[in-house]
């Protein structure tokens, strides 16, 4: 998706800060180019001898993580990732930073409010993006298991609108197996109770819904036994409704750094917005609150002086938070990063895991041996940095049941400053 970038970095002196947009001169503020230290004078900085952070105060993280929560579902987009934001510009200026705020646009899919009605009750689900919009009538037949074609052979969906339950194979192969069986809408039923959003991650010819464990289980029951038979003049006649349109979204990056770091020898980034219908406490208020503890406890370190630490908006869409940040940065900041260190989803669930760099893994395993390691891959905010050459670590404890559910409402405290600690011990060794 071709971005359309439209940079405005805010500040609390309502200065603007240039991260390489063509033809834009940085007010006087800015217009000083701060000596960056040499290599000598990094390590005579970052002797062993001297103090690499300041204590973290435990529980500190886990209290962002209910800040951000109590403000809702933060969707990227909407009056909510404002409040979001400027919480966390003012912790950020508390702990010693110039704090600013990177706007930018994109086109973004939206649910205008998709339903399915059956009987006299409608039932509010949510349109999977990229699914196809439109308004049908039309038998509803439950398709037994998770989607598979077998499973579609096994009943009569032609002309019908499939119903079948969520897990095991990606939403665009359920949906793509519906269509060539000639279902003409398909429903997908969370194995929780609370709706859940997600990506088709392709086309498909027809209108696909997410519907809530409470509500489309009974579904799937009542219609298994009717479907069993083939016999779709005895199925119940719903009506769908997938109301989606696209539509320009304005993005808010959060920036932080020390005044006159212009060039970062590390970044530390994680999400802040959710999915809809989500309040995101592990996915990932978690990442934002451990990004902003290490930068509290390094603030009055020299390390501060090499780090810059980014909370990225609209990552649920595409990582368009992060791409917008390396599409405006200056080469050289870019060219000039040691490592991007990026925490999604570190507040509940398994053993801290990393993936990345093979250099930047074995720091963290020097950190912490207990650590896990996996493969990383493009579907958090260090894709963005990869792309253009970083080495990157990616922070992360696995997928959870709450994950884009209304239910992700905890974190744990304790994992949370493990990974602060983590992360604090990798920046360090990163740079000495």
């Amino acid at each position: 998706m071709q971005l359309q970038l439209s940079i405005k970095l805010l500040v609390a002196s309502a200065s603007v800060l240039s991260l390489g947009v063509p033809g834009y001169t940085p007010p006087r503020s800015f217009g000083v180019q701060v000596q960056q230290p040499t290599p000598s004078e990094q390590a005579q900085e970052l002797t062993p001898n001297q103090p690499a952070q300041s204590p973290s105060q435990p529980g500190r993280a886990s209290a962002d993580v209910q800040a951000l929560v109590a403000l809702g579902p933060r969707v990227a987009g909407t009056p909510v990732m404002d409040k979001a934001s400027s919480y966390l510009l003012e912790e950020y200026r508390k702990a010693g930073y110039v704090a600013e705020v990177q706007t930018f646009t994109y086109s973004k899919f939206q649910d205008l409010g998709s339903t399915l009605t059956v009987g006299s009750m409608t039932i509010p689900g949510r349109a999977l993006k990229g699914s196809l919009a439109g308004k049908l009538m039309a038998p509803l037949v439950a398709v037994p298991n998770v989607g598979r074609p077998a499973d579609f052979a096994s009943v009569n969906v032609k002309g019908a609108i499939a119903i079948v339950r969520r897990g095991e194979i990606p939403f665009l192969q359920k949906a793509q197996n519906a269509a060539t069986a000639g279902a003409v809408g398909l429903i997908i039923v969370n194995a929780e109770s609370g709706n859940f959003s997600g990506t088709l991650g392709g086309a498909t010819p027809i209108p696909v819904l997410a519907l809530s464990g409470e509500q489309g289980k009974p579904l799937l029951v009542s219609q298994a036994g009717r479907a069993s038979v083939r016999r779709q003049s005895e199925s119940l006649e719903v009506s769908l409704n997938v109301n989606t349109r696209e539509g320009l979204v304005t993005g808010r990056n959060v920036v932080a750094h020390l005044e006159g770091v212009t060039k970062p020898s590390v970044l530390l980034g994680g999400h802040y917005d959710s999915v809809v219908g989500s309040p995101g406490a592990n996915d990932n208020a978690s990442g934002t609150a451990v990004v902003l503890e290490i930068a509290r406890n390094l603030s009055s370190t020299p390390l501060a002086r090499q780090a810059w630490f980014v909370a990225f908006d609209g990552e649920e869409d595409g990582l368009q938070g992060s791409r917008a940040f390396v599409k405006a940065a200056q080469p050289q900041l870019i060219s000039g990063l040691k490592a991007m260190l990026n925490f999604d989803m570190v507040g509940v669930n398994k053993q801290l895991g990393v993936g990345g760099a093979s250099s930047l893994t074995a720091l963290a395993l020097a950190a912490d041996p207990k650590i896990s390691t996996f493969q990383s891959n493009d579907s958090s905010d260090h894709a963005s940095f990869a792309a253009a050459g970083v080495p990157v670590l990616f922070f992360y404890r696995g997928q959870e049941p709450n994950y884009h559910s209304p239910n992700d409402k905890q974190v744990d405290p304790r994992l949370l400053d493990e990974t602060v600690r983590v992360g604090q011990e990798v920046v360090k060794r990163s740079l000495l």
